[in-house]
Formats: C-alpha cells, structure tokens, sequence
C-alpha cells in the first residue's frame, strides 16, 4: 500500500511555514529528477510529421545538428544544445530560441546555453537576405565570448540539416548525453549560475 502524499496545509502561499516550502520544494525536485527529462524528450519528439516546408521534419533537423555536432567532436552539452535547440518552437515559434534556452537553463553549461538562446539571431546570417531581414543582425554580440561558438554552431550544425538523405543517429544514441546532462545537480533559481546567459 502506497503512504499518503505529503501535502501542506495552507491554502494560501502567504500562511507557509519554512518547512512547508522546504517540503514543496524537496517534492518539485523529485519529481524533476524523475520526469524532467522525459517531458524534453516529448517536446522533441512532438516536431515529428510537419515540414513547414522543409525537406525533413523538425525533429529529423534535431537529429542532424546533433549528429554532425558529434560527429565534429562537439563537447556533450553542445550535442545535446544542437539535439534541443528547437524545442521551443512549438511552444513560441517567434521566441523559439529564447523558450528553448529557458528550459535548459538549469542544465546547460554557459556557452552552450548562450549559444541556444542566440542561435536565431545567428541563424538569419545563413538566410535573412531572403526574407529581406539584414544578415548581420548577429553582429550587436560581437563583444560576446561566445560569438565565434554560436556562428560555427549555426554554420556547422545549423542552418545544413535540413537534407533527407543526411544518415543521422537516431534518438537512442544521444540518451546516455541526455542522462548525463540531465543528471547533474540542477541550478535552482537564486543560484549565480543562473545570472542571465
């Protein structure tokens, strides 16, 4: 028989007691470790089937910017960054970059949560021209040190995997990245590696 679900009692946040907030935060942070990770992998998932027109599907494009990071010799959270980096869009297509970031947030090391939050801005080198947007939109980070990392993110991995005959991983082969990413200590809010990315 299953024990009684630990519940406070207050009915208003303002009546909390310490323990009770220790309490809801001891029982959020199991439930991540648990299902965290699952509810990322579903929102990837979630970008099979519809091409926007594209000649693969968003989560085959996933799949190719992880693979060639690997393949490039990318350092795990820079897979992982590539494999995720579009989560977002069917959250917030206009943000997307933004939205994706802020999920990982608490998993990501710096630099490859940089480089998911700008990647769009960065992006629209590779096509801006197109839509008749200026192309060097990207240059207001020059300053950054990671302005050189998110461009060969976007040239490298990016913007060249929308090709069908691409020979991509399948999801599978990037789960032990997930786990190891996933299964590190989480940066809660208040922490400073939280600061603004």
């Amino acid at each position: 028989m299953d024990a009684a679900p630990r519940t406070v009692s207050f009915t208003r946040m303002d009546d909390a007691t310490p323990e009770e907030m220790a309490l809801i935060r001891d029982e959020a942070a199991a439930h991540k470790a648990e299902h965290w990770m699952n509810n990322v992998v579903r929102l990837l998932e979630g970008m099979r089937g519809y091409t926007f027109g594209y000649r693969v599907d968003r989560y085959e494009h996933s799949l190719q910017s992880a693979t060639r990071a690997y393949r490039d010799g990318a350092r795990t959270d820079i897979v992982v960054a590539a494999l995720l980096h579009d989560i977002g869009d069917d959250l917030c297509p206009d943000n997307h970059s933004e939205v994706a970031a802020a999920i990982l947030r608490p998993v990501l090391d710096e630099e490859a949560l940089w480089i998911v939050k700008h990647h769009g801005v960065f992006q629209m080198y590779h096509y801006g021209e197109q839509l008749g947007i200026p192309r060097d939109a990207r240059d207001v980070y020059r300053d950054s040190p990671y302005f050189e990392a998110c461009a060969h993110f976007c040239a490298a991995y990016d913007q060249v995997s929308f090709d069908p005959g691409y020979d991509s991983e399948d999801l599978e082969f990037f789960m032990p990245m997930l786990r190891e990413v996933f299964g590190r200590p989480l940066k809660v809010w208040g922490d400073p590696d939280l600061a603004e990315a």
